[in-house]
């Protein structure tokens, strides 16, 4: 694929998990088997029961947190702290990702459907955490998870961000799609980026750090 032509943005947004590093370390299995075990205690569900109502949540209310607390009323807080209490050895700092997100003019910001201590964290392990201004996690969106409309509003909000100049990178599809909507350029990152549709995908990449090194800036 030929470089990105990213001349004008001064406002880069990442998402975190599965797009700062590669899906293949598989440190999202973790949390995803945590978060299994958290619906199974509070359901009564078996475990295959369970997998497909953690699955249906997490399509319809984009995270699977917002449908349990929509139906079984738990405390938000403390399913955030669970099911985040993993080990960190999978992830494992690359220094072409940080190399590539470095070269990057302007402000940098992550926004994530994690909480903002799992950030910190995930940020720490990978080494990044100094490259970013701010962390926009999902206690500053005030619980209200990508891809709903207000959460993009509240990011825009709460950091003054212009859509016209920013960029925002995803590992998932539809969290894309409202950011294009706004004006928004927006880089789709994994192995299935490929295989995607839509227009509002509008780069898409294998894994992350070839493509921001050869992304054309402003200077």
């Amino acid at each position: 694929m030929s470089a990105a032509d990213l001349r004008g943005i001064d406002t880069w947004i990442f998402d975190l998990d599965n797009t700062l590093y590669p899906p293949e370390t598989e440190f999202m299995a973790l949390i995803d088997d945590r978060i299994t075990e958290f619906v199974m205690r509070e359901t009564g569900l078996p475990r295959d029961e369970a997998r497909v109502l953690q699955r249906r949540f997490l399509d319809d209310h984009g995270t699977t947190l917002a449908g349990m607390m929509g139906q079984y009323g738990i405390d938000p807080f403390h399913f955030l702290d669970e099911v985040h209490d993993v080990s960190h050895d999978r992830l494992v700092p690359d220094p072409a990702v940080r190399a590539g997100i470095a070269r990057l003019p302007g402000r940098r910001l992550v926004f994530t459907n994690g909480s903002a201590k799992h950030a910190e964290r995930v940020l720490e392990s990978l080494k990044l955490a100094d490259l970013f201004a701010d962390v926009f996690h999902l206690e500053a969106a005030d619980l209200t998870p990508k891809p709903r409309p207000e959460s993009y509003a509240s990011l825009i909000r709460t950091h003054g961000v212009v859509p016209a100049t920013s960029c925002f990178f995803e590992d998932n599809a539809r969290n894309l799609a409202p950011a294009a909507a706004l004006g928004m350029t927006t880089v789709l990152v994994g192995p299935h980026a490929l295989d995607e549709a839509g227009d509002f995908i509008h780069h898409r990449t294998l894994t992350l750090a070839p493509f921001l090194a050869a992304a054309r800036l402003s200077a």
